[in-house]
């Protein structure tokens, strides 16, 4: 899996530099494009879950740990959290949302049935594996409501409650606006309570929290050490990533108002890290200073990450519904709700039971990707070659997102 994983890793980089050099200073433009603000939010909010808001405080101990880690010995704690969230991976965004944006309308390949099937396969599991994230983060974060480890029936009934509201924010796709930029400011919002909350109780002072946006320096100094695999945990979030990318790659691409090529890689790099270095940074002083998190500030994140899971679940329900014609339109509201509840529910104890792992989902889309490049290779290689930009049916405009549905 390593050398699979590696590969794939390899051939991201490539097909990045490659349509740089090709097409790096071409407009881009989705079918329903959005202002930059409002792309940059919805790539955020869609392209992240939960595992934002809830993993950093119960690693940090173990990424210091260099005894029992010594492949971590090259940074802090910090720049290590930061190196499995932050810039780079966003490429493997950044490939997919332009390829399906400028390269797949012209080639077809996800047009091809059982191409259209797998993807959806991986859709659909990664939809339940971010409701699994939740479900097994909860206990952590609200052991008020249990014994701090045990996943108990108010846990379910929460996940649940998060994926009916999913399901029917997705009936919509103006609401995919309001909660993306909602979302986002609710994050900020988030960063700074937490902020003041170190600094105001925890008797700290400002100079730790530069001190730590600083130490996050030490990622970019040793950049090329997160390229490919550490070890098994990091192996596991790069999959992970690639299990995320095809799809938040499909739905991205229809917002994309008209940047240029080099932009859109730029907005996906910079635009998301700002955020999670300034997040991770308030979190890794609370863990440095040991200052707690009982009561409020975990509700407070519990409630974002909760947010950050209606958000994802939202983007990809409408995409494998549109992919597989399973519209509102279609089924009438009902029948597109209990749809949607019964499968996610179910595919989501499928991960708690372990019979699923996102490590498969992410291998399978690597998969994709060769068996895609190969397709262009041998059957759409002058089709390629000729594109000189979006589809001429794509147009700027901002209000195109107002009239649909």
């Amino acid at each position: 899996m390593t050398i699979w994983l590696s590969a794939g890793i390899i051939f991201t980089l490539l097909a990045v530099i490659a349509i740089l050099f090709k097409w790096g200073n071409v407009r881009v433009v989705g079918v329903t494009p959005v202002r930059t603000f409002t792309f940059i939010a919805i790539l955020f909010t869609s392209g992240l879950d939960v595992g934002l808001i809830m993993f950093p405080l119960t690693e940090f101990a173990g990424y210091a740990d260099i005894k029992a880690s010594p492949e971590y010995a090259f940074a802090n704690p910090l720049a290590i959290e930061f190196g499995y969230w932050g810039f780079l991976i966003w490429g493997f965004y950044f490939l997919t949302c332009f390829y399906f944006c400028v390269i797949e309308p012209k080639v077809k390949f996800f047009d091809i049935p059982w191409v259209k099937f797998i993807n959806n396969v991986v859709i659909i599991g990664t939809c339940a594996f971010t409701a699994y994230l939740l479900l097994t983060n909860l206990p952590w974060y609200l052991p008020d409501f249990g014994d701090g480890s045990s996943v108990i029936p108010v846990f379910y009934l929460i996940v649940l409650a998060a994926i009916a509201f999913a399901a029917y924010s997705s009936t919509d796709i103006k609401y995919v606006r309001i909660l993306s930029i909602s979302t986002t400011w609710m994050f900020l919002a988030l960063i700074a309570f937490m902020w003041a909350g170190a600094f105001v109780f925890g008797d700290s002072e400002l100079s730790a929290f530069s001190n730590n946006l600083g130490a996050i320096g030490t990622y970019f100094a040793n950049i090329n050490e997160f390229v490919l695999p550490l070890n098994d945990y990091h192996e596991f979030y790069l999959f992970w990533w690639f299990a995320w990318s095809i799809m938040i790659g499909q739905f991205t691409a229809r917002f994309v108002g008209g940047l240029r090529t080099y932009q859109v890689l730029a907005a996906m790099l910079i635009f998301p890290s700002i955020p999670i270095a300034i997040w991770f940074s308030v979190l890794y002083h609370y863990h440095e200073a040991g200052i707690p998190t009982e009561g409020i500030k975990n509700f407070a994140m519990v409630f974002v990450g909760i947010i950050f899971v209606i958000n994802s679940l939202d983007s990809l329900i409408r995409l494998y519904t549109d992919n597989l014609n399973l519209t509102v339109k279609r089924l009438g509201k009902f029948k597109y709700l209990t749809m949607n509840i019964v499968a996610l529910s179910l595919l989501t104890l499928l991960f708690k039971l372990e019979f699923l792992q996102i490590q498969w989902v992410g291998a399978l889309v690597i998969a994709l990707f060769f068996i895609c490049i190969a397709y262009i290779g041998y059957n759409k290689l002058k089709t390629v070659n000729d594109i000189i930009g979006s589809p001429k049916a794509n147009k700027i405009d901002y209000t195109k997102i107002e009239n649909m549905s």
